[in-house]
């Protein structure tokens, strides 16, 4: 079962910049366990663009889809047995990356 694990971001109190050493740890040991699909960080909302093409023409608008004071700041996905395992493994990720996680299940 995959699961989509979104770091979420807060511009009122962001969560400590000096996490990357603890976060490639972490992403070592969720290789060697078996976890591991994919991960990355996100550029951030200031370099957003959201295209909507559901009418006439395609419309292009700068910015994030949603204006919030907390934004996705990166995302992994991770392949658990199930939810169990990946809301411990949520838990662990949002230690490492001193940010709010959200863990979602693909459909």
């Amino acid at each position: 079962m995959q699961f989509l694990v979104s770091v979420i971001d807060d511009r009122e109190n962001p969560g400590s910049p000096d996490r990357r050493p603890a976060i490639s740890a972490f992403n070592e040991r969720l290789v060697a366990e078996g976890y591991w699909v994919f991960a990355g960080g996100l550029a951030d909302t200031d370099a957003a663009v959201v295209v909507d093409n559901r009418g006439d023409r395609p419309i292009v608008s700068d910015g994030p889809f949603v204006e919030s004071k907390e934004y996705l700041a990166g995302v992994w996905v991770w392949e658990a047995p199930d939810l169990d395992v990946a809301l411990r493994l949520g838990a662990e990720a949002s230690r490492v990356c001193d940010r709010k996680v959200e863990v979602r299940p693909f459909a």
